[in-house]
């Protein structure tokens, strides 16, 4: 029948509005038509020589449904007066024949020929798109950087290992202990990342000291575009207002921590806070992190609130990460509290630890004594490695490279090597050096009382005088100003002990000598904190110093920045390493200028001379300040008093302590935890796939297809930096992280760390993948017209372009295409079945397309729909010979890499407990449930191009 032929009862689709359902023919008048929708309850009437309307017809084979909800599978179809007849079968095999009017009007063409016969065809430019899709989808999957891809941090060897190592894992519960400054935090936004990005995980939690809850917040977006929502006062104080507002019938979910997906809290309100505690653990947790783990208390005999908090969600929670700088400096027991929240079965017996790790002293000297001299083991050293590998020892030494495989055996049956990641900065290399820069000056008289120059409370002895009187008469004030004035356009970072010395200090630098500064303490609201380390950032008109109490020196970073003034010293060494690490970053191009300022003949030229001559913590790295001054606390505190002591004796007992525990470092463990935590070779490896990825054109190219296709309104800024604004004629109302006052984009790496205002726009930003998930789950590019100018081919030939991929319904979790990816396959066939997929590859296909009009495009269609059922149905068969090899190839696949790992993690359960039975039997799980989907999976058709030769 013609397309301009209506008759009443007749069923048309509306090809420019889906929305309107299936339409009936109610009214045919002269040149006009009207047709009812009952789907939207309205009526149309179109002009029929322009109707955008498409003549709905069923096919044998295809299922229908009438609008009493009856499911009918079309056996034979007949025209009656116009209006098509229905001979259809129930799923009782019983007849039944009905009239297109008893259509139910709801209707959705999935399939690729049902949108094309149903008019609901797209320009060709939609199909490239789609295929384009698939294909890069393939092949991130496949991608062993996949969910490592596109992060806003420079690319380190130890945080790409470590969160490549890491994040792979079935639940991974592990302790991140780098040294400070090594970046522990990007390695957990790193992980936090790859379980998201691959759904490993859904549901993380993220706990941190209150100072650090707004930084957290804008690393994890900024960095790894990863939204998380702050629960905290102000989201419990809402639940009653919120009922009130929805009534007593709209119960309200009274648990904020089952609202959002990504949470955020402080630990403080997670202990404190009534009911924050059940509720977090009742919520649920796929993953959580816990930074600054250092300060939860605990001993045998008592744990502190918080880390009960702690202890109570670890036990419910899947996956735990630790982050700490100080695994072992405040002693063994409280390095091995940490640890028994990752493994209590592991870790339960602190005498038992204790005994163990001294155990592995003799095996680690033996590592380092291999790598030295990179020959195969003595036979006193065979003797003591035998202990730990048995009868593989002697298959280990018949191998090629038999120091590598003997180090790499003794890493997997190390008894914290798999749950404890640490590297240190003289691993690592690649930090500033630090020039210290002492400043004596005169005691004023205003100190002269004895509790200000004795004792600990000596540090800070402005703390017993009057604000107007020590910034009156305290030379380091005068000092500062001079300091400050001379280092002039320098950033500085000043630090001192007490919140209300950086306030008094700050108004003073901004009032009286005209300095600009920022105030960074712990009276300010998170904000406030977050604006003035802006202002600070700031380059130009920027604060030149940023004057902070303590909590400036956990957690924030500030390496743009290379002059730091300790306006007083802490007692606790910890703190004065944190204080340096604010600066003293991998990354920091400058050598670090350490300026110290301090009071002659008062406490704080002791602690100057114990912190410079006794430990070297200016200049160097320090891990053993803590264990150090307990072995000389007496002798310290003797010395605080002035009277009577041996400052000398002192320092010297320092110096000597610290230099036998710095040894101790050396020696131990550290060989392998240290080999575990950063294999060079892998590394390198990775970043550099993971910047091949990043600087390919191909996500680009992609991008700017999509936006074309979409009605994404493009703007050159400069080279790899563009301006995305939504267009006018948008396809979606809603285009992914495109606000509608538009945003600037770079595809540029180092673009993208040298402009953070800018989104940096890889394969795995949310744009891009959310560009690709409206692809894929929409119908855009399922049907597509063009027209093909070819000498060689008669006018009026047809070839069908068809897209197919694996379609193997399986858990997210299972990550199937990693083993069976979807595959995607490219056919091209003209109407005798001929196969012409490399003799015209799409990409040269795409070249001599060119769109039909669709008023053109809308009367070929049934003039051409049998023939293009034929193509389809030979795309079908040379489909389905696709499919059995990939399905071989995938099993073979998953065996050779699952089974492996079971009979590995069997063997060295039975060296190293630390191997949990879950992780075993999560393989083995894995391994059943994968081959049993792998069976189940075929081939779906998942777009057509018709090309018409003109």
């Amino acid at each position: 029948m013609d397309n301009t032929d209506f008759v009443i009862g007749q069923r048309w689709v509306s090809h420019s509005d889906t929305g309107l359902g299936l339409g009936i023919v109610t009214d045919v008048s002269g040149r006009r038509v009207t047709l009812g929708f009952p789907a939207i309850d309205e009526e149309r009437t179109y002009a029929i020589d322009s109707a955008p309307l498409a003549r709905v017809r069923y096919q044998p084979g295809e299922a229908i449904e009438t609008f009493e909800g009856e499911h009918l599978t079309v056996k034979a179809v007949e025209e009656v007066a116009g209006v098509l007849m229905y001979h259809g079968e129930t799923a009782d095999a019983e007849l039944r024949v009905i009239s297109e009017v008893r259509l139910n009007s709801y209707v959705h063409f999935t399939e690729p020929h049902q949108r094309l016969f149903a008019g609901q065809f797209d320009r060709s430019g939609a199909f490239r798109l789609r295929l384009a899709t698939v294909q890069h989808q393939d092949r991130l999957r496949a991608s062993p950087v996949q969910g490592l891809i596109g992060a806003r941090t420079q690319h380190l060897p130890h945080q790409v290992y470590i969160a490549h190592e890491v994040a792979r894992r079935h639940a991974p519960r592990v302790l991140l202990a780098d040294e400070v400054g090594l970046g522990k935090t990007i390695e957990a936004g790193l992980i936090l990342h790859y379980q998201l990005h691959t759904e490993r995980a859904r549901r993380v939690l993220i706990v941190v000291p209150d100072s650090l809850i707004h930084q957290w917040l804008v690393e994890m977006l900024r960095r790894f575009n990863l939204r998380f929502s702050i629960v905290d006062e102000s989201r419990y104080e809402a639940i009653p207002e919120l009922d009130d507002l929805l009534g007593e019938e709209a119960e309200l979910d009274s648990n904020p921590f089952e609202s959002e997906q990504l949470v955020l809290c402080s630990l403080s309100f997670l202990t404190h806070y009534p009911g924050a505690k059940a509720d977090a653990v009742a919520a649920g947790w796929d993953l959580m992190v816990v930074d600054e783990a250092h300060h939860l208390a605990w001993t045998p005999e008592a744990a502190s609130a918080e880390y009960e908090t702690i202890e109570a969600l670890a036990n419910e929670t899947k996956g735990l990460l630790l982050l700490t700088a100080t695994p072992e400096q405040v002693g063994v027991a409280s390095h091995f509290a940490r640890l028994r929240l990752l493994d209590p079965a592991r870790f339960h017996d602190l005498a038992a630890f204790q005994a163990q790790e001294a155990d592995y002293e003799q095996v680690n000297q033996v590592v380092r004594e291999l790598l030295d001299a990179n020959a195969s083991p003595g036979r006193a050293q065979q003797e003591i490695l035998r202990q730990w590998l048995g009868a593989e020892l002697d298959e280990l030494l018949a191998v090629a490279d038999p120091v590598s495989a003997i180090v790499n055996a003794l890493l997997d049956r190390h008894g914290t090597g798999r749950v404890l990641f640490r590297n240190t900065r003289a691993a690592i290399r690649g930090f500033p050096e630090r020039q210290l820069r002492p400043a004596p000056l005169s005691c004023p008289d205003i100190y002269s009382q004895p509790e200000q120059k004795l004792g600990l409370a000596a540090l800070t002895p402005e703390q017993m005088v009057p604000d107007e009187t020590w910034l009156a008469e305290d030379p380091r004030v005068a000092w500062l100003e001079q300091t400050l004035v001379s280092l002039r356009p320098a950033k500085v970072v000043v630090i001192c002990a007490h919140a209300e010395t950086a306030m008094a200090l700050e108004m003073h630098l901004q009032l009286r000598a005209g300095i600009r500064s920022a105030a960074f303490h712990e009276h300010l609201s998170l904000i406030e904190r977050d604006r003035a380390a802006a202002y600070f950032a700031e380059s130009g008109q920027g604060a030149q110093a940023l004057i902070c109490s303590e909590i400036g020196s956990e957690g924030r970073n500030f390496q743009f920045a290379h002059h730091l003034i300790l306006f007083d010293l802490p007692a606790n060494p910890d703190l004065l390493e944190q204080r340096i690490g604010r600066l003293d970053r991998i990354g920091q191009a400058e050598t670090i200028s350490i300026h110290v300022p301090y009071l002659e003949n008062t406490v704080q030229q002791v602690q100057f001379r114990w912190f410079d001559e006794g430990l070297q913590a200016f200049t160097q790295s320090n891990a053993v300040g803590v264990a150090v001054r307990e072995t000389v606390k007496d002798q310290w505190r003797a010395a605080l008093e002035l009277e009577n002591a041996d400052l000398d004796g002192l320092i010297a007992a320092t110096a000597q302590e610290a230099a036998r525990l710095r040894a101790m470092l050396q020696q131990g463990r550290d060989a392998l935890i240290e080999l575990n935590s950063c294999r060079r070779d892998q590394a390198d490896a990775l970043i550099e796939r993971i910047e091949d990825e990043e600087s390919s054109a191909q996500v680009k190219e992609y991008m700017m297809e999509a936006f074309d296709i979409f009605g994404v309104d493009v703007d050159y800024h400069s080279d790899d930096i563009d301006i995305l604004r939504p267009g006018e004629h948008m396809l979606t109302g809603h285009f992914p992280e495109l606000p509608e006052d538009g945003v600037t984009v770079t595809w540029n790496r180092q673009q993208a760390l040298e402009r953070e205002d800018m989104s940096f726009l890889s394969w795995e930003h949310p744009m891009v993948t959310g560009v690709m998930d409206a692809v894929t789950s929409s119908d855009l590019g399922k049907a597509a017209l063009a027209s093909l100018s070819v000498k060689s081919l008669r006018a009026g030939t047809l070839l069908l372009e068809a897209l197919y991929t694996v379609h193997c319904p399986a858990p997210e979790a299972l990550q199937l295409t990693r083993y069976l990816p979807v595959s995607p396959v490219r056919l091209l066939v003209d109407v005798s079945g001929r196969n012409l997929s490399e003799a015209l590859p799409h990409d040269r296909l795409n070249e001599l397309c060119a769109n039909i009009r669709r008023r053109t495009a809308q009367a070929i269609v049934p003039r051409i729909r049998a023939e293009v059922e034929t193509m389809v149905d030979h795309c079908d068969g040379l489909a389905a010979e696709r499919l059995e090899p990939l399905r071989d190839a995938a099993r073979q696949r998953v065996r050779e890499f699952l089974q492996p790992e079971i009979r590995r993690l069997e063997s060295l359960r039975r060296h190293n407990p630390a191997i949990r039975d879950e992780e075993v039997q999560f393989f083995s799980d894995q391994l059943a449930a994968a081959e049993a989907a792998i069976d189940r999976a075929s081939m779906a058709l998942e777009g057509i191009r018709v090309v018409v030769t003109a």
